[in-house]
C-alpha cells in the first residue's frame, strides 16, 4: 500500500523529483553497421537497492524521448516513477539521436530514416545490457513501447524474425500501446513472451482493427484491450487535436487525431500494472 501511495505522489510531483533519480547511460545496440555497434543514450531509473529486481525498457514513439523544451518527456518520467514504486527498474532508450534524427512522425512509412529493423536490434541490445546490470533479475525483463515504440515491441518479440529467434535473451513480458500492427500481421506473429496490446477504438493513425486481427492469430501470445472512443496517444494529458503534418494514417493527406482520454489513460495504467504484476511477481 505504501509503495502504491508513493507512486501516486511521484506522479503528482512530476519531472523535477523523478529526473533527480535517473542517470545517463549508454546502451550498445545490436545494430552494428561496419561492425561498430550503435551507442544509444539512455535514462536509467533504478529502483531501491535490494535483491535482483525486474527491469522495464521504455521505447519511445516517432517523436523521440524529449519534449518541445528538450527535456525528457513527461510520459517517460511518470512511467519510470510508477515502475520504481513497484520496485522495478526502468530504462528510457533513445533510438533517434545517435542516428541523427529528431523525429519520424512527418516521414512517410517506408521511407523513415530509422527503420523498425534497427529499432528491433536496439530493443534486443537493451535486454542484453540490462542483464549485465547489478540489481537486475535477467529472468524478469520487460519491453514497453508507445506507437512506433509499440511496433518495436512487436518486432522485437516476434520469434519469426531471425534476429529475435537467435537472440540470447527474451523478455518475460511485453506491452505495446497503439502500435502499427500491419507489418507483423503480414508475416504472421508468434510472441516470445505474453504481450499486452492497448489500443484506441477511434485511432485514425494506427487503427485498432489490424491489432485485433493480429491478436486473433492462433498462438500469437497477444492480449488486446481496446478503449471505446479513444484516439492515438489516449494515455497522454494533451487535448485532442488534428496533426496535419503527419502523412500516414487512415486518411492520407487529411492528418491524424491525437490526444488524451482521461478514462482510457487511467484504465490503461491499471491494466499495465495488473498485467506486469501477474507476469513478474507470479
Amino acid at each position: 500500500m505504501i509503495q502504491r501511495l508513493l507512486a501516486v505522489l511521484l506522479l503528482g510531483v512530476g519531472m523535477a523529483s523523478a529526473v533527480a533519480q535517473s542517470r545517463s547511460v549508454v546502451v550498445p545496440s545490436l545494430d552494428a553497421p561496419e561492425a561498430v555497434a550503435v551507442q544509444l543514450p539512455g535514462h536509467w531509473f533504478a529502483a531501491d537497492a535490494g535483491s535482483d529486481r525486474p527491469a522495464v525498457v521504455l521505447l519511445h514513439g516517432c517523436g523521440g524521448v524529449v519534449d518541445g523544451k528538450g527535456r525528457l518527456g513527461q510520459r517517460f518520467v511518470d512511467y519510470a516513477a510508477m515502475l520504481n514504486a513497484e520496485g522495478w527498474h526502468a530504462l528510457v532508450l533513445d533510438s533517434l539521436t545517435p542516428r541523427g534524427e529528431k523525429e519520424l512522425c512527418t516521414q512517410r512509412t517506408g521511407t523513415r530514416r530509422v527503420t523498425q529493423a534497427q529499432r528491433r536490434l536496439d530493443a534486443l541490445g537493451a535486454l542484453q545490457w540490462l542483464a549485465t546490470q547489478p540489481g537486475v533479475d535477467r529472468q524478469r525483463l520487460v519491453l514497453l513501447g508507445w506507437s512506433n515504440g509499440g511496433s518495436t515491441v512487436l518486432a522485437a518479440t516476434n520469434r519469426l524474425h531471425s534476429a529475435v529467434a537467435r537472440a540470447p535473451l527474451a523478455p518475460r513480458a511485453a506491452v505495446a500501446f497503439y502500435p502499427g500492427c500491419e507489418a507483423e500481421l503480414a508475416r504472421r506473429y508468434a510472441s516470445t513472451a505474453p504481450t499486452l496490446l492497448l489500443v484506441g477504438d477511434s485511432d485514425d493513425w494506427t487503427p485498432a482493427q489490424p491489432c485485433r486481427e493480429l491478436a486473433a492469430v492462433s498462438g500469437s501470445g497477444l492480449t488486446l484491450v481496446a478503449y471505446a472512443g479513444a484516439y492515438h496517444g489516449f494515455d497522454s494529458t494533451a487535448p485532442l487535436r488534428v496533426r496535419r503534418d503527419v502523412p500516414n494514417g487512415v486518411r492520407p493527406g487529411q492528418g491524424v487525431t491525437v490526444g488524451g482520454d482521461t478514462a482510457a489513460r487511467e484504465a490503461s495504467r491499471r491494466e499495465v500494472l495488473e498485467f506486469l504484476r501477474r507476469q513478474l511477481n507470479g
